[in-house]
């Protein structure tokens, strides 16, 4: 199983301080509706191209809209970059917005 996190613990890492990555791999009209402030958008289809945008140095959350995407680009990541900095965010941006933040849009 990849590794993942919930929305819940999230929110505690983000307030023990800015110890992760957030890497948002939806498309930029997504984005644009709505978004984990600090979020980096790298859309699925960039990823390749952007690895070396990836922090190294700390955990690196990846964000979609229901966490299909961003356990893709997990599973990518890790086989073809062999990175093991990395998180997916369970239930994705949908979750976060029930269960964290009502204020971020859902769609």
């Amino acid at each position: 199983m990849l590794p993942e996190l919930t929305p819940e613990a999230l929110q505690t890492r983000l307030q023990e301080g800015p110890a992760v990555q957030l890497v948002d791999v939806r498309q930029p009209e997504e984005y644009d509706f709505c978004r984990i402030e600090g979020s980096l958008l790298i859309p699925l289809g960039d990823l390749p191209g952007r690895v070396a945008e990836l922090a190294t140095d700390k955990q690196v959350v990846l964000i979609c809209h229901h966490g299909v995407r961003s356990m893709q680009a997990l599973a990518y990541l890790q086989h073809r970059h062999g990175l093991t900095n990395l998180l997916n965010l369970r239930g994705g941006i949908h979750a976060w917005s029930l269960r964290v933040d009502p204020s971020v849009p859902v769609y």
